[in-house]
C-alpha cells in the first residue's frame, strides 16, 4: 500500500481492493487451506470497495448507514484473514503488514463513521418523539384550548 493513502475513501477502498487481488493471486498458488484463506480474503477485501460504492448511492441516510455497516463488516473480516496470514507466516511479512495496516485504518475510519451515523439517527429519532410528545401535551393539556 502507498505511504500516503488518498483522502477520497472511494479511491482508497478501490486501491485496497486492487492490492488484495494482487496479494491473493500470489497466495492462491499454494493449495489447500492457504488457497481457501486467499479466496476468503479476496472476497472480503474486494467487498469493501463494492459496498462503499453502493453506500454512496444510498437512497436515504438509513440506507447509507446500513451499507456503511456492511463495509465495516467486510473490513473487519479482511483484517481477520490478514492477521491469520501474518500469524501463521503464510506470506512474507513485508507483503502482509502494509495490507494489515490499511485494513486497520479502514476499520477505524468506518467504525467512527458508523457510530456517528447511528448516533445521529438515534438523536434524530429521539428529537422527533420529543417534538410529537411536546405538541400532544400542548394540544391536549393546554388549559386555554377547548376540546369540546
Amino acid at each position: 500500500m502507498a505511504d500516503n493513502p488518498p483522502f477520497d475513501l472511494a479511491e482508497r477502498t478501490f486501491r485496497f481492493s486492487c492490492a488484495i487481488v494482487r496479494f491473493c493471486r500470489r497466495l492462491a498458488n499454494e493449495p489447500g487451506v492457504v488457497r481457501h484463506i486467499a479466496w476468503q480474503l479476496a472476497d472480503a477485501g474486494t467487498s469493501i470497495a463494492a459496498n462503499y460504492e453502493e453506500a454512496k448511492a444510498a437512497y436515504s441516510r438509513r440506507d447509507f448507514t446500513a451499507k456503511s455497516s456492511i463495509v465495516l463488516k467486510e473490513a473487519r473480516e479482511s483484517r481477520l484473514w490478514l492477521r491469520i496470514i501474518a500469524a501463521e507466516n503464510l506470506a512474507p511479512v513485508d507483503e502482509v503488514l502494509p495490507l494489515l495496516d490499511e485494513a486497520n485504518q479502514l476499520v477505524a475510519i468506518f467504525t467512527t463513521s458508523v457510530k456517528r451515523l447511528r448516533l445521529a439517527a438515534t438523536t434524530g429519532a429521539v428529537c422527533c418523539v420529543l417534538m410529537v410528545l411536546y405538541w400532544i401535551s400542548h394540544l391536549y393539556f393546554n388549559p386555554f384550548t377547548s376540546h369540546f
